[in-house]
């Protein structure tokens, strides 16, 4: 039997934002090219190391996080709601898109670079944080998207 449980953000003051949930199966699309990079670069770091077997995980671990940038998540559990929070500091509502499955909430979201111009040229803002969230939420239980409050 499929839980009625709800999955609902914890709001804390008004620095809460609401975004809007995006269709998963079109998430898993988007998701594909950040999987590939960090691919890529695993493969990078495992040639540079001439190619030597046994640090896979090591690899693929760095590469992540070269690649993406860390978002701490909470959870509150109660019997007819799950409330999770995500510190996603730094990007804007518009750079984020979240998924939400069954057992699962997807976080992706790519932060633009802003440029500002000058007279002698163009000087990017530098941000030395990966500019590259892609976070998956495992749940313990099953919710139901169609009731979820984001």
């Amino acid at each position: 039997m499929k839980s009625t449980r709800a999955f609902q953000p914890q709001q804390s003051g008004p620095a809460s934002t609401s975004l809007n949930l995006r269709n998963i199966e079109d998430l898993h699309w988007e998701m594909q090219e950040v999987q590939l990079a960090i691919v890529r670069r695993a493969y990078e770091l495992f040639e540079a190391r001439g190619s030597e077997h046994g640090h896979d995980w090591e690899d693929w671990f760095r590469a992540e996080s070269e690649l993406l940038r860390p978002v701490p998540v909470s959870m509150l559990e109660s019997d007819d709601r799950i409330s999770v929070r995500a510190n996603v500091f730094g990007f804007e509502e518009n750079e984020l898109r979240v998924g939400l499955e069954p057992r699962r909430i997807t976080i992706l979201g790519r932060k633009q670079v802003n440029t500002t111009e000058t007279e002698g040229g163009k000087l990017e803002h530098i941000d030395w944080y990966p500019d590259q969230i892609l976070q998956l939420i495992d749940l313990a239980t099953d919710v139901t998207p169609d009731l979820a409050v984001v």
